[in-house]
């Protein structure tokens, strides 16, 4: 590993200065260590954010919630307003790594990890365009099982791996930033970046930019929604395919639908055509498989992880299905 230098924030101006002048942000560490250890990142200085505090969770005025981008992972899946209020976003939480890892993984570390393509994660690899710009894209011709879908291009295959960021897509989430000119808010759906031309930018920030937190508006999948992860083992192991799935059911009616996958894109792939299809309907199999259907118009897979689009059907329906049932006596618990 790279020699580096390192020092705590005291501010969160002063963890912005220190960015500004070339250090790079640490909160729990989680993947940035990995990174650094795999020679895959080589920063020369780093910038503690700890000391920030950067950890409550609370309500605001309109009736949402507010989420620090230093409240672990662990805190978030297990605080009274998400179980209540946003169900999904907890269950997606617990449905990644595990405990030892939650309890140190960050909000904001979550929504900034890299993507666990073994070509990206192995310097041995010379072509990764995510890791050196221009190199060619190994995945594309070489193993490509767990690779993406949807909104790829010839430089890029690769997928994001976060659990927490796909359910935040269906409750749109706004995340709150600060950078060297100010503060500014991103919606959830405009923060992550496809590959396109440029595979190595990953989101929408600009340099610079510090994560505050992650505001949850209102919820109105409280008592109908559902994460569902399909992986090659129970525990930790990153997803093949998810979906988030959120309903509001009126009369016996869906007057309100969202649905995102992961494990497909390089950001959480939302399912507008396939929610549309969803209103003023029974919630039934009907219909669900009629949403599973449109949900994977577009899909452009590749030969190894063309299975992907079956099991997207599937895993549609089935997450439909659970959050079908009415959950609203579990979540006071």
């Amino acid at each position: 590993m790279k020699t580096f230098a390192f020092r705590h924030a005291q501010t969160v101006d002063d963890a912005i200065d220190a960015a500004a002048h070339g250090a790079t942000y640490l909160a729990g560490g989680t993947n940035l260590l990995d990174l650094m250890k795999g020679g895959v990142e080589e920063p020369s200085a780093l910038v503690d954010l700890r000391r920030l505090a950067l950890t409550s969770i609370t309500s605001t005025d309109s009736g949402g919630v507010f989420i620090e981008s230093g409240v672990t992972n662990s805190a978030l899946a297990n605080h009274r307003l998400i179980r209540v209020q946003y169900p999904v976003v907890s269950h997606a939480i617990l449905s990644g790594a595990t405990t030892q890892l939650r309890n140190m993984a960050t909000v904001g570390g979550n929504l900034l990890q890299r993507t666990r393509c073994p070509y990206f994660m192995q310097t041995t690899f010379s072509e990764c365009n995510k890791r050196a710009p221009g190199s060619g894209c190994a995945a594309r011709n070489g193993f490509h099982r767990e690779h993406a879908i949807f909104g790829a291009s010839e430089h890029c295959v690769a997928i994001h791996p976060s659990d927490m960021a796909v359910a935040l897509a269906i409750v749109d989430a706004v995340v709150h930033v600060q950078g060297t000119g100010g503060r500014r808010t991103i919606p959830i759906d405009q923060f992550f970046a496809l590959p396109g031309d440029t595979p190595e930018v990953d989101n929408t920030l600009d340099p610079h930019d510090l994560i505050l937190g992650v505001e949850l508006p209102p919820s109105s999948f409280a008592d109908h929604s559902w994460y569902l992860k399909v992986r090659d083992r129970h525990s930790y192991a990153f997803a093949l395919v998810s979906v988030a799935a959120g309903l509001r059911i009126e009369d016996d009616r869906i007057v309100g639908a969202a649905l995102a996958f992961g494990g497909v894109a390089a950001k959480p792939w939302r399912l507008t055509e396939a929610e549309e299809s969803l209103i003023g309907l029974r919630a039934d199999a009907e219909a669900f498989h009629a949403a599973a259907h449109l949900a994977m118009t577009g899909a452009q897979p590749l030969a190894q992880n063309a299975f992907k689009v079956d099991l997207g059907r599937h895993s549609i329906v089935r997450a439909l299905t659970l959050a079908a049932v009415d959950r609203g006596s579990e979540g006071q618990r």
